[in-house]
């Protein structure tokens, strides 16, 4: 099958889109497109990897479900548009990176400027329904994310994966803390985030595993 994706990761992930699971996912997929409002827009389900290419990749954030609310998902997890209004977990994320830094916190929730430093923000479902959390889960898209980690853990070295909440750990679970440094917390949604999401540090403690193994930094 001919998948319009980076061609780095093309490479890496072409075994999955033979795979009868992913043949599934697509069919799915594009009869919800077809029939229904979903998000992101249809070019952007692969926005990460096409943001993002393979061996540029030094920090990986998992995100659950893309924003399900109109003009606000493009394909990057916790990331909207410019000029929507900036979601509770990336005004949370922001707090915390001020904290830690002392960076000032930005008038923008789109995080591509990320991306393009190597931060790789991958949901671990690329589409949603509109208004309906979830509705794509359990489709085959936790099968393909689940694949782009492996590669990443087991042909990188030097990576951070960053795993805030339950969720996002269980996906982070089999990666060799030998050979990346894996970072957990609560998640950073108003319901969890004073449960130690704030303060964790994350954002100093990245950039500090970096420029230690001779990789530049984030400029979060």
């Amino acid at each position: 099958m001919s998948v319009k994706i980076e061609e780095s990761w093309k490479q890496r992930l072409k075994d999955e889109f033979e795979k009868p699971y992913f043949k599934s996912l697509t069919d799915f997929v594009r009869q919800e497109y077809s029939t229904r409002t979903i998000y992101p827009p249809a070019k952007l389900i692969f926005n990460a990897f096409d943001e993002c290419p393979f061996d540029k990749v030094k920090v990986v954030v998992v995100g659950q479900d893309p924003y399900h609310e109109p003009g606000q998902a493009h394909g990057l997890c916790f990331s909207v548009n410019d000029g929507v209004q900036i979601p509770p977990s990336l005004v949370n994320i922001y707090k915390e990176i001020h904290e830690d830094l002392g960076t000032p916190i930005p008038k923008s929730g789109n995080l591509e400027r990320w991306s393009k430093q190597g931060v790789l923000l991958l949901n671990a479902t690329l589409t949603v329904r509109a208004h309906q959390a979830g509705s794509h889960q359990h489709k085959g898209w936790e099968e393909f994310t689940d694949s782009a980690i492996y590669h990443l853990a087991n042909e990188r070295e030097n990576l951070v994966f960053i795993l805030w909440g339950a969720y996002a750990q269980r996906k982070g679970e089999n990666i060799d803390t030998s050979k990346h440094l894996v970072l957990k917390s609560p998640h950073p949604s108003p319901l969890s985030a004073h449960r130690g999401f704030f303060g964790n540090k994350h954002f100093s403690k990245t950039n500090a595993y970096l420029q230690a193994n001779g990789i530049e930094p984030i400029n979060w």
